[in-house]
């Protein structure tokens, strides 16, 4: 009985622990979109930013051996597909809907043929991994030293990032700003604020926090590189930022629950239970649509969001 119990707890910590895991990659990609909407950029590009995060990581560290490498890799090319659909979107004045999906179906075809010629067959080998950090005695503590002092590095920056952010948007003039870029830009340009610049900064720092998420996908939670291995998280990203009112701790957390709800379906087809794999793969995406259904109405969007905007019309 007593053992039984001890499997039942270790089961249990196990699946928070991979929650927490399947959850990073979102969150960084939430993350990033977060900035880029509350400027008044609509994003659908995030699931293109973590693939490219994700590419670029295993290209850079398979040369080099480097992970950290890797990762600055990631960020440079996130940074600049960030830019690419800042140019399309604020300069251009590309449709923004349009625009991220024509980045995510460019960066999908072009990972898969860079990969093929770069991996030899379109995936790459054991990569070298991020080590997670143990701090003595604080890593034996039940549950929580799992969860909170066993984690690799990104983790740790993902959770300063989520509270910078979170000062930054509703504690600082910069944050004021953004905002007030994404809610009423007629207003901020009349303060003096340049609405291209604020949205330009806003969207390469969405990419640049996107394609972490890829890296980590790389480099922490699978250790190889193969194509289109993002599987839509980018979109289940945007669910989570609807779904936590584009706030940063509202979207952590439900990117935690879409992380949780794709740990349980690979353990309940780990369990070899008589249900369709197709359907438990399918687990996470209707947990999203049921959340995003359950908040409509309830969610506002930033009001210009999606919206162009035109310096010449200050009315």
């Amino acid at each position: 009985m007593v053992l039984d119990s001890q499997n039942h707890l270790n089961f249990f910590y196990d699946y928070l622990v991979a929650s927490v895991r399947l959850a990073v990659p979102l969150a960084f990609a939430a993350l990033g979109g977060l900035y880029s909407e509350r400027s008044g950029v609509l994003n659908i590009a995030l699931e293109g930013m973590l693939l490219t995060g994700a590419f670029t990581s295993a290209v850079a560290t398979f040369y080099t051996g480097n992970v950290w490498l890797g990762v600055l890799a990631a960020l440079l090319a996130g940074g600049l597909v960030g830019l690419l659909h800042a140019f399309l979107c604020v300069t251009l004045r590309v449709d923004q809907l349009v625009s991220g999906l024509a980045i995510n179906l460019v960066t999908a075809g072009f990972t898969s043929f860079l990969a093929r010629l770069v991996f030899n067959g379109g995936s790459a080998g054991r990569l070298p991994g991020i080590d997670a950090i143990i701090f003595p005695g604080l890593a034996n503590i039940p549950l929580i030293g799992a969860l909170l002092f066993q984690q690799d590095i990104l983790v740790y920056l993902l959770l300063f990032l989520i509270a910078l952010t979170t000062y930054i948007l509703f504690r600082t003039s910069f944050g004021l700003t953004l905002r007030a870029v994404g809610e009423y830009p007629q207003a901020a340009v009349t303060a003096g604020v340049s609405v291209q610049t604020v949205r330009y900064w806003a969207v390469v720092t969405s990419g640049c926090f996107a394609s972490l998420g890829g890296a980590y996908l790389t480099l922490v939670q699978i250790k190889f590189f193969t194509e289109q291995m993002t599987a839509g998280k980018g979109f289940i990203a945007i669910a989570a930022l609807i779904f936590g009112r584009w706030h940063p701790i509202g979207s952590a957390l439900a990117c935690l629950l879409f992380g949780a709800t794709e740990a349980l379906q690979l353990r309940i087809q780990a369990l070899g239970a008589n249900i369709p794999y197709q359907f438990l793969t399918m687990l996470p995406y209707a947990i999203a649509i049921l959340a995003l259904v359950g908040l409509a109405g309830k969610s506002t969007p930033p009001k210009a969001l999606g919206v162009a905007f035109f310096p010449e019309n200050r009315h």
